[in-house]
């Protein structure tokens, strides 16, 4: 099988891999991304409804901590607007009693992207040439060489459709996804092995939903559109409009397990219902609704994922290497920042770093960073 040779193949085409991307299209080698999905964004997704883009993936990021985010938006010429928060919460305890709360005020703020996040993607996306992007292509094999690495793509238990070679290797992956789902050769060591295992991968039990409506009758009532809930099968609420006008909408995080949300059908309808008793009948009929079930996403999430996650991890390089086999593979990713990990922010800084040593091994001009 005859196997294409790129400089740099950068194995993801989440944030960091598309960051990753057009860092490299400023410099004089030649590169690949190689995405399983049929889409570009990993965990970013944002569909459309009359203009409008909500986002099912990522939906914040904060100017005063995240400089990078906020620094590469102003570049690629794209607005953020402030997360609404103005007016009293709602709180629903354990036997199904709703109460009317002090809203809480984020702090530092906290901003959505106009245009949703998957706006980054796709403005990210006009500087990388469109032949160096293969979707529907999940890497199932990577094995060293003598000039770099041999990456196949396929599934493990059948003959590969697909190689590249490549001098140098950017996984911009979650490791637990990259440990579970492909084989190195040789082995890694156990002990880098496990560690990637055991870095939980963000939002991957995690399922979200976007309930939109041509009015903001929350508002109307003093409400901000936050909310939380003991019971399910919501446990966080907040308002996910539009910056300017409609449409309005009601988004959040579905606050049961996994292993009970097996039927899609009777989930809305309890979500629906939950939403009703919080903000009022008129949220039983949505214009439009969106919902994403990330433990059940076969390039997001691996069995390990499935329990949810009580608090955000600490975050970093997995066994403190950001690359292995004498710098041939570079970690990248949210999961691999040294700081941030697991928000955009994590995600652009390990993207830098991965593509810093690639341009360092490769002995040729620096890419220069959009910030």
């Amino acid at each position: 099988m005859h196997a294409e040779t790129f400089d740099t193949i950068i194995v993801g085409g989440g944030l960091s891999g598309v960051y990753a991307a057009s860092l490299l299209a400023g410099t004089k080698g030649s590169f690949l991304i190689l995405e399983a999905r049929e889409r570009l964004g990993g965990r970013i997704l944002s569909p459309e409804y009359q203009g409008f883009f909500c986002d099912l993936g990522p939906s914040w990021y904060w100017p005063a901590i995240h400089p990078k985010m906020a620094h590469l938006i102003q570049a690629l010429g794209l607005e953020g607007y402030p997360q609404f928060d103005s007016g009293c919460g709602r709180f629903e305890r354990f036997n199904g009693s709703v109460q009317t709360v002090r809203g809480y005020v984020m702090e530092p703020p906290s901003f959505r992207l106009a245009g949703g996040m998957m706006a980054l993607v796709r403005r990210l996306c006009e500087r990388i040439p469109e032949r160096a992007i293969h979707i529907n292509n999940p890497v199932c094999r990577i094995e060293k060489t003598e000039e770099g690495a041999l990456v196949s793509v396929g599934e493990l238990d059948r003959e590969p459709w697909a190689q590249f070679r490549a001098r140098q290797l950017i996984l911009a992956l979650p490791p637990r996804l990259a440990a579970a789902t492909m084989l190195f050769e040789p082995e890694l060591p156990h002990d880098l092995a496990q560690a990637m295992l055991r870095i939980g991968t963000w939002m991957a039990g995690q399922a979200k939903f976007c309930a939109l409506y041509d009015a903001p009758f929350w508002r109307t009532a003093g409400l901000s559109g936050e909310g939380f809930s003991e019971r399910g099968p919501l446990g966080e609420i907040h308002d996910g409009s539009n910056d300017a006008g409609g449409p309005y909408g009601l988004t959040g995080f579905v606050g049961i397990p996994a292993v009970q949300r097996s039927r899609p059908d009777l989930l809305l309808e309890e979500i629906l219902c939950q939403l009703a008793s919080l903000y009022g009948k008129e949220a039983l009929n949505p214009t439009a609704f969106f919902y994403r079930d990330w433990a059940r996403e076969r390039f997001t999430a691996t069995p390990y994922d499935q329990p949810p996650m009580v608090e955000h991890p600490l975050y970093h390089p997995p066994a403190g290497r950001t690359s292995i086999w004498n710098g041939t593979v570079h970690f990248a990713g949210t999961e691999t920042a040294d700081e941030h990990g697991g928000y955009l922010e994590g995600a652009l800084a390990a993207a830098e770093r991965a593509v810093y040593e690639v341009c360092s091994m490769e002995g040729s001009d620096q890419a220069k960073p959009l910030i």
